[in-house]
């Protein structure tokens, strides 16, 4: 599919694309590069939680209150 063809394409068909490229990458992730950047911040926020200066939160929490922040 070209970029003319997405442009085409009704939002709800091109959120269904969206959806079905993320589960082909999740069903595949080890075929998919981690960038250095995300390492990093994976690493930093790591080393945050052993040292106690932040907690895990639940998922389901965590989506909400993101949402409500970006409304």
């Amino acid at each position: 599919m070209i970029s003319a063809e997405l442009r085409q394409l009704p939002a709800t068909e091109k959120l269904k694309l969206i959806e079905a490229l993320w589960d082909d990458l999740l069903d595949n992730e080890n075929d998919v590069p981690a960038l250095p950047w995300h390492q990093e911040e994976l690493q930093r926020t790591e080393v945050a939680y052993a040292a106690g200066d932040v907690e895990a939160v639940d998922w389901r929490q965590a989506k909400k209150a993101l949402r409500s922040r970006f409304k």
